[in-house]
């Protein structure tokens, strides 16, 4: 069900911000040209109506020129908060407090030959990638002329930004925890003998057993082995620029939180007789928006669609030719190797029968208001050494495949922008290091569905546990594209993704090992659901379905509910779950109780089942697996299964509906899900920074249905409240060779500049479903034309 009711209220509120000075009324068309450093050729920059810019260049170099110059117009700070961050320079503009986090940072920057890796790009590539750096450049060098332009968080905090360089591109990898948490848990739960009890939070999806790496001693693995991927080795004052949460419980929530859908409908299945795409990445919501949209025309190139702020090229969109969205597909790309290092010198570890030496990189890092401090980095056969314990001739390396030669993520989607059809995709996935199911869909009628990522061959181990890392344990390469699953034009007519175990069942999952955990399958088995009982589906059903909010683990519980429960608040909540359509609704009483009531569940269930001698190691239960146990009345739940469950959904009805009437009141006719589940996004520093708070005007008000298992995904974390702190803040449909019949929305807005009109315009459209054209075609731009901007190069 859509939610509409929040369209007019927050319509209204949109009056109350500054609007800029592009105007939106079609032929009032003010025209701006500026002098800029970097572009080849003039570049045409159209605005139209809903603020989409459509860049025309001359040149591939010029058209990412174009994105590169607008991304760093509306997010300039985003962006170069990032960078800087991944370039480990924090600290030499907000001092002392940030050296442990650029240390971290600076160990995870590539230390091969960058030259030789830029050599392998495809030409054509690499020069879209340098023209993208010079158009944030131009714009930096613009504010760098006239500083009153700047973005306000650089006058508040003092600072300036950093110029980039492509090369950076090549050296800056990223921290990320990949599931190495998890590999350390196993081991610790091993020690402990309670292995089984991991599938009670990480159940493994395929028909797998625990196995631990011969000599592996399981008893010395602990937290401290992570070292630098903790967060609290490296604390940061601006919490918010943390990759990870300090909470494994919440680390543990918000990875299997983040995730997307996807679905792609072939002509025989559509009502227009053309395919069509639809797809809405699942990102965090609640700080900086993580989609910026543009539209880029040059010779051999038209495209259009969202990009992440920083990264070259559109991730979801179409080009002439083809449409392509992407969901998160799972691979197990990390690695702890546990090396013994010299009894007399700890530089050197044990590898392949021989002792060597530490690859070691000395860096200095200047300090704001301090001496610079020089930092030694090592590394063991190009794995980052993350943590040391010279007393116990221990040291950890961490393998992962970002650190890989060849993994040069950042340029991968300008490949795929650039490719032509199927055949071309194929050559562009080879760049492309993240895991992702990506959806195909051309103006030929055709579809396909191909997982991409580097997946790392492990001859003699799962990635379940930490591995000896003597070199009997080594990966072997990368697994080809081609033997990664895929399909092309399926008999079934349609296909979708939604992070759950989607390989097919005759994969040799044994013989090629990529993963074993995987997301709850809610999402999917709902889309499936309606899109086998659409024989022609349509934009509308599209768009539908990309708000649907019925929930299957309601179906679940209901199915569960005591047919005779005792009376008083417990009959009163089985009965307002009872007669509930399953909808999570804003306006439903009975959607905010389930709420209540499955987090109640999933405590008790968690008190009840998990072996007290794991719960420290186990601080969640998976939400699939709790209710498969619930449902089958198996033995895990007791001698008595049944009454056992009984129990349980009784103590959660009555905790849910006193949780209930605790937030919401004590008339249940006036509980509505919304009022809790509200939607609210804030400056990144602004809880740590009282005047970027008052510069930047809270965007707040707007009430959301759905929760991280409805298609509509609207996630939260209690253990933060129930604001919506995931889901899909850009969405699209792609009516695959009618461009302009195309949908989509994003949220808040094009810029994070709350002088910009931009800021937060889209906010009530987003909450209302009220999706917008996607304008694509030359005749239909210029129609909807509201501004247009001319960079001219500079005369040198």
């Amino acid at each position: 069900m859509i939610q509409r009711r929040t369209f007019l209220l927050a319509s209204v509120a949109t009056l109350a911000f500054p609007v800029q000075s592009w105007s939106r009324t079609p032929g009032a068309q003010p025209r701006t040209r500026r002098v800029v450093e970097g572009a080849c050729a003039p570049v045409e920059i159209i605005e139209d109506e809903l603020g989409i810019p459509h860049v025309r260049a001359a040149s591939l170099h010029d058209a990412y020129f174009g994105q590169g110059y607008l991304v760093a117009r509306d997010r300039l700070f985003q962006i170069d908060m990032d960078y800087r961050r991944e370039a480990g320079r924090m600290a030499e503009v907000f001092g002392a407090r940030f050296v442990a986090a650029d240390r971290a940072a600076r160990l995870f920057h590539y230390r091969g030959d960058i030259d030789a890796e830029l050599a392998t790009l495809p030409p054509e590539v690499l020069e879209c990638a340098r023209g993208y750096v010079a158009g944030v450049n131009a714009r930096i060098a613009e504010l760098e002329a006239d500083p009153d332009q700047l973005p306000l968080e650089y006058g508040i905090l003092g600072i300036a930004p950093l110029r980039w360089d492509v090369r950076n591109l090549v050296r800056h990898r990223g921290i990320g925890m990949g599931d190495a948490d998890d590999e350390v848990r196993r081991a610790q739960l091993q020690a402990r003998g309670l292995i089984e009890a991991e599938r009670l939070m990480a159940p493994l999806r395929l028909d797998w057993e625990f196995t631990v790496p011969k000599g592996l001693d399981v008893a010395a693995v602990s937290e401290a082995d992570l070292g630098v991927l903790l967060p609290s080795a490296r604390p940061l004052p601006f919490d918010t620029l943390q990759e990870a949460q300090a909470d494994p419980a919440q680390r543990n929530a918000d990875r299997f939180s983040q995730g997307s859908n996807a679905w792609t409908i072939a002509p025989t299945r559509s009502a227009t007789g053309r395919p069509i795409l639809s797809n809405d990445p699942h990102l965090g919501i609640g700080g900086a928006s993580p989609r910026h949209m543009v539209h880029m025309t040059a010779p051999g190139l038209d495209v259009i669609g969202a990009g992440a702020p920083g990264l070259p090229g559109i991730m979801q969109g179409h080009t002439d030719r083809f449409a392509f969205g992407r969901t998160n597909f799972h691979i197990d790309q990390t690695d702890l190797f546990v090396l013994k290092t010299h009894e007399s010198d700890p530089d050197r570890y044990w590898h392949r029968g021989e002792w060597k030496a530490f690859e070691r990189h000395e860096e200095v890092i200047q300090v704001k208001d301090a001496p610079a401090e020089r930092v030694m980095l090592r590394y063991a056969e190009g794995r980052p050494i993350i943590s040391e314990d010279p007393a116990r001739n221990r040291a950890v390396a961490f393998a992962t495949v970002t650190m890989l030669p060849g993994a040069n993520m950042r340029f991968a989607i300008i490949a795929i922008n650039l490719s032509k059809d199927w055949e071309s995709l194929q050559r562009a996935f080879k760049l492309h290091v993240s895991p992702t199911n990506l959806h195909y869909a051309d103006i030929d009628g055709n579809i396909g569905w191909q997982t991409i990522g580097f997946t790392p061959r492990r001859p003699k181990h799962d990635g379940l546990f930490p591995a000896p890392g003597d070199g009997d344990y080594d990966w072997t390469g990368i697994l080809p594209v081609s033997q990664m699953p895929h399909v092309f034009n399926p008999h079934e007519g349609w296909f979708a993704s939604a992070n759950q175990l989607n390989l097919p069942k005759d994969y040799p999952y044994r013989e090629r090992i990529i993963s074993f955990t995987w997301s709850d399958p809610y999402r999917y088995n709902r889309i499936a659901e309606v899109l086998d009982a659409q024989p022609k589906h349509r934009i509308e059903d599209s768009v539908a379905l990309l708000h649907d909010v019925q929930s299957l683990p309601a179906r679940a519980l209901q199915a569960m509910l005591p047919a005779v429960p005792p009376p008083g608040t417990v009959a009163d909540a089985a009965a307002m779950l009872r007669s509930w359509d399953r909808e999570v609704d804003a306006d439903s009483g009975a959607a905010l109780l389930f709420e209540m009531v499955m987090q109640a569940l999933s405590n008790d269930f968690r008190e009840r089942v998990v072996p007290a001698e794991a719960r420290d190691l186990i601080p969640t239960v998976n939400l699939s697996e709790m209710l498969r146990i619930l449902s089958d009345l198996d033995a895990q739940l007791g001698p008595d299964p049944r009454a056992a469950r009984d129990a349980m959904i009784a103590r959660a009805l009555e905790s849910g509906w006193n949780k209930a009437v605790e937030l919401a009141g004590p008339d249940p006719s006036v509980w509505k899900w919304g009022d809790l589940h509200r939607v609210t996004i804030a400056h990144p520093l602004a809880s740590s920074i009282p005047a970027i708070a008052a510069a930047f005007p809270r965007i707040e008000g707007g009430r959301s249905g759905g929760d991280g298992t409805t298609p509509m995904a609207r996630g939260y974390n209690s253990r933060r409240g129930f604001n919506v702190s995931h889901g899909a803040s850009y969405l699209f449909v792609a009516d695959v060779g009618a461009w302009d019949n195309s949908r989509f929305l994003l949220l808040p807005g094009q810029s994070a500049d709350p002088r910009s009109a931009r800021y937060r315009d889209f906010y009530p459209y987003w909450l209302a479903g009220a999706m917008q054209p996607l304008w694509f075609s030359r005749a239909a731009v210029d129609r909807h034309a509201a501004a247009r901007l001319t960079l001219t190069p500079a005369k040198g």
